[in-house]
């Protein structure tokens, strides 16, 4: 029987070489690692959710979410682009106010209210045939 276990780290990889097509110009993404606190599961969705309904009204895609289901002790995986134009923020913005999301501090102190731990890694989404070409 196959292990269903797979290092955060490796799936990072996989997940970022899979969204290199999509990317556009930047290929840097952030993969960012969720355990939640107790009994904020339900919760922690719910503000992903709105926050994806924010990047649709700004007109760029929602977040890739993957949920824990056996191995390692994380909750959530999400994987998004590491930066986005200052267009793109300022519609960001504009979708965060018109949806009422907490910004700045009080965005911080809001989310880190579901959050037991987290870490997030800065990948470069690519292929390993393009990577080796740095390389040559």
């Amino acid at each position: 029987m196959k292990s269903r276990y797979i290092a955060p780290i490796l799936i990072a990889g996989v997940l970022a070489a899979a969204a290199a097509p999509a990317l556009g110009d930047s290929k840097e993404m952030v993969v960012e690692i969720y355990r939640v606190a107790p009994g904020k599961h339900e919760e922690f969705l719910r503000q992903i959710a709105l926050y994806d309904r924010a990047n649709a009204e700004a007109g760029l895609a929602p977040r890739q979410l993957f949920v824990h289901e056996n191995g390692a002790s994380w909750d959530f995986m999400l994987l998004q682009p590491a930066h986005y134009t200052d267009e793109e923020n300022a519609k960001l913005d504009a979708a965060f106010k018109k949806l009422g999301i907490p910004q700045g501090a009080k965005f911080f102190i809001a989310f880190r209210q579901l959050v037991a731990d987290h870490t997030d890694t800065f990948v470069e989404a690519t292929t390993a045939a393009e990577y080796l070409k740095k390389l040559d």
